[in-house]
């Protein structure tokens, strides 16, 4: 499939018209009920300077504009240009038009080596993150708003539930996070698509779609063609479950922190949860893998929290020894005990 380029430039980019009134006081209630969240009810100083995650498409367009009317002269903008397609760079290069029309500061962001290997979609999400994060905590934001919607978070719900992920995975986009100082925010999770696109046209936005969101070699596209062809799934609901699933992973979090603090007193001592339910001792295990291979600095093989430890604790509950992640565990009378694992012997 040929990607679509961007179109060039047109009158309509350069005479942009305020979304509707009505959609920018959503808007605005949106970000401010987000940002409460994210920082625990302080709101932001009423000059602080909003950062915009704009690809180009018909949703970051639509919120480019509707950021615009609701915080007048305090927004930032960049679009990072992964270059895995010809026409990524005029799509960068349209947003920096609309900016300039609106009188918003842009950057264009690349990576700095190329985007290559297994996982492509993934580690594409990294470079962007990590380059859209630093780049608003240089320019002074303490928010980043990024343009997810109710589809996006109902197609990343049922790619899930396909994966079979637990209740962290199921939680799916979050409407907050912090990477480092800066907080990653996602006021539109409650938006449709079709109404963002709207928004757009109403304000007379460029905008171009991804071809890439066709391509059913990805799973995303597969469950927008499912949602698509089956109306009786409605995106709207099935996001405010993943909202209800993201409430009910805080609460787990929080008590498998509060279980760390009173019990893991390092790999040197018993780690007394194995009477814990499945899924505490599923994060503790996990915790205390990631905090003996930080100690001793061990980085392969590779361990994160949301790797598989369903064989270790089937191990433990047996009373078994087990090694993951460079670490052996043993399951003792006192708790669970965690040391570095001895090196493997050549054959």
């Amino acid at each position: 499939m040929s990607p679509r380029r961007a179109p060039p430039p047109s009158a309509s980019e350069m005479m942009p018209v305020p979304p509707p009134d009505a959609a920018v006081a959503r808007f605005r209630d949106d970000v401010a009920r987000v940002a409460a969240a994210a920082f625990d009810g302080a709101a932001p100083a009423a000059d602080a300077r909003i950062a915009l995650a704009v690809s180009g498409g018909a949703d970051s367009m639509a919120m480019l504009a509707l950021a615009v009317a609701a915080f007048p002269g305090r927004t930032v903008a960049a679009t990072f240009d992964h270059r895995l397609r010809a026409a990524s760079a005029d799509e960068a290069a349209m947003v920096a038009r609309a900016c300039a029309s609106l009188e918003v500061p842009h950057r264009t962001l690349a990576p700095p080596d190329a985007i290559a290997g297994s996982s492509i979609q993934m580690r594409a999400r990294r470079a962007r993150y990590a380059a859209l994060s630093a780049w608003a905590d240089a320019a002074g934001a303490a928010m980043l708003l990024t343009a997810h919607h109710a589809d996006d978070q109902a197609e990343t719900l049922l790619m899930r539930l396909n994966r079979g992920a637990g209740v962290a995975g199921l939680a799916a986009i979050r409407p907050w996070r912090f990477d480092g100082d800066v907080a990653v925010l996602r006021p539109l999770l409650g938006w449709r698509r079709a109404e963002l696109r709207l928004v757009a046209q109403a304000a007379a936005m460029p905008f171009v779609d991804d071809p890439s969101n066709d391509d059913p070699r990805h799973d995303r596209t597969r469950m927008r063609a499912l949602l698509a062809a089956t109306p009786a799934l409605d995106p709207v609901r099935l996001a405010a479950s993943a909202a209800w699933l993201a409430e009910a992973e805080a609460v787990l979090a929080r008590l498998a922190g509060r279980l760390w603090e009173e019990r893991w007193r390092g790999p040197d001592r018993p780690f007394a949860v194995a009477e814990e339910e499945r899924e505490l001792r599923r994060r503790l295990v996990r915790r205390a893998i990631i905090a003996v291979r930080e100690s001793a600095a061990i980085t392969l093989p590779a361990f994160d929290d949301s790797t598989n430890v369903e064989p270790l604790l089937d191990a433990l509950e047996a009373g078994r020894v087990a090694v993951q992640g460079g670490v052996k565990v043993a399951a003792t009378p006192a708790g669970w005990q965690f040391s570095v694992a001895p090196p493997r012997r050549s054959v």
